[in-house]
């Protein structure tokens, strides 16, 4: 992990702010901006553009604050389906309501929530009813038969027409969701639908951050994105409208150029006439723009793709399956002219493992460049000894020194194996954290281990065999980005044994 800068984040919010702010003016002062990704935890972009804060979108938003209502846009049959969202772990409405604390606690201000593809679904009416609890607005819109390509159906009054209308009060109103699928473009076009109607011609545009449209198609950063998307099998094109109107290459994905001509005839129904000529032209993304080191930016993305690589390789020998494409992911390697051991870590996570008869290892790149390894002990596995290894680093102290003893170790391990049945003695990164911090109470150099513990974030981490979730937990806490050789330790067959 490279600790140089490569992305301006400053100029990208006052940028971006200031760019939707026109756009507003634009439309005589009512905007419907649809916004896509994490709001306020966007790692991705963080990590594919080093520099960038988790929660610029955010950030951005606050800059307009008393010009924004938002709309949160959540699919009835996703309701139905008590759809999870992975990172979290929650279903999608409870996000929705998570959302809306979210919002709410830095000051923005939440209109309503949007039950789009509404059927009379009845957890989707039992969520309406815990909204209209807590005093939120919650409006229905339907499924519409044709859609997106029955235009002439969707723009009357047996479309758009027949959902209800969403009263909003404010110029930019932000249409989000808790996942994709959730109906955030219909929401948009329906409401454009119904402020016609009233002799409003409010605009659409959409925020994006990536494909960034402005680089090249086969950059690294837009291969990362397609990486990220594997799931959904994105394809990253040159948008053929923008190159015939303007005569400028620029990068959408397929998604949006396909369903552009029926965008325009939708827009064309309500306004009489376009105010777009492509798809980049609704984009509002200058991310672009604030690229500083186009190096820095190139490196930190081909890191993405091998990461995105090796989690999918995981997952097939952990469940059989992945929901990536590793096909996909392996056409992206060949595309960014990548092999796993171009991933420092990986190198040396196997070359430490080589070394040391064929052990587990593990190897931490800190955000310096420094690369710290470790190895399969009686008392550690690989990734808890390099942990301690690379906050002996941080705290300059002698790699000789045991910071925790084998006296604090010990009760440890028989806790886990004769009161907790574990069969793995061996102490989980969580763990071994928790002893240095016991040790640090009567131990100067624990204390100063224990102390570097916030420089680990940006770290990157490799081990030669497959982790428990405990680990990937504590690492993704930590601020580490961690991968794992698509294998089992040969004592473990088919399951982790914690």
């Amino acid at each position: 992990m490279n600790s140089k800068i490569g992305f301006d984040n400053d100029k990208y919010v006052s940028t971006q702010s200031a760019h939707i702010a026109e756009r507003i003016k634009k439309f005589g002062n009512k905007l419907y901006l649809e916004i896509g990704g994490k709001l306020f935890d966007d790692y991705h972009a963080s990590r594919v553009l080093p520099g960038f804060q988790p929660d610029s979108k955010m950030q951005m938003l606050l800059k307009l604050k008393d010009k924004i209502e938002i709309i949160i846009a959540i699919n009835s049959e996703d309701i139905e389906a008590n759809k999870i969202r992975g990172d979290y772990g929650i279903t999608y409405d409870e996000d929705v309501l998570r959302l809306i604390d979210e919002f709410n606690s830095v000051g923005l201000f939440v209109g309503s929530v949007c039950l789009t593809k509404f059927d009379g679904q009845p957890l989707a009416v039992r969520f309406e009813k815990l909204l209209k609890s807590i005093n939120m607005p919650s409006y229905r819109h339907y499924r519409i038969d044709g859609y997106p390509n029955n235009v002439e159906l969707i723009v009357s009054d047996k479309g758009y027409g027949k959902n209800q209308y969403i009263k909003t009060s404010r110029p930019l109103v932000v249409v989000t969701a808790p996942g994709p699928g959730s109906g955030k473009l219909a929401v948009c076009l329906s409401q454009l639908y119904h402020e016609h109607k009233y002799g409003i011609n409010a605009g659409y545009a959409k925020f994006e951050t990536f494909p960034i449209w402005n680089i090249p198609l086969k950059h690294p950063i837009n291969l990362a994105y397609e990486a990220a998307t594997a799931d959904l099998n994105d394809v990253n094109i040159i948008d053929s409208f923008h190159l015939e109107a303007y005569g400028v290459t620029t990068v959408n994905y397929n998604r949006d150029v396909e369903a552009f001509s029926v965008l325009n005839t939708t827009f064309e129904m309500i306004y009489g006439q376009s105010p777009y000529k492509s798809p980049t032209d609704m984009g509002v993304n200058m991310a672009g723009n604030c690229i500083i080191d186009d190096e820095v930016c190139r490196q930190a993305a081909c890191q993405e793709i091998i990461r995105r690589y090796y989690k999918c390789l995981c997952d097939k020998k952990r469940f059989g399956e992945s929901k990536d494409s590793q096909e996909k992911l392996e056409s992206l390697m060949q595309q960014a002219h990548l092999k796993t051991t171009d991933y420092k870590v990986v190198d040396a996570a196997l070359k430490k493992e080589a070394a040391t008869e064929g052990r587990p290892a593990a190897a931490i790149e800190l955000p310096d460049g420094t690369i710290v390894t470790g190895k399969t002990s009686d008392l550690l596995g690989p990734l808890a000894a390099a942990l301690l290894n690379a906050l002996k680093v941080l705290g300059n102290i002698d790699q000789s020194f045991n910071l925790i003893s084998r006296l604090a170790i010990e009760p440890i391990q028989t806790l886990k194996t004769e009161y907790l049945g574990s069969t793995n003695p061996r102490l989980h990164t969580d763990e071994i954290l928790i002893a240095l911090s016991s040790s640090a109470a009567h131990n100067e150099l624990a204390e100063r281990a224990l102390q570097q513990i916030p420089k680990l974030k940006g770290s990157t981490a490799h081990t030669t065999v497959m982790v428990t979730n405990i680990d990937e937990q504590t690492f993704k806490k930590l601020g580490i980005s961690l991968t794992c050789e698509p294998k089992y330790e040969k004592t473990q067959l088919n399951y982790h044994k914690h």
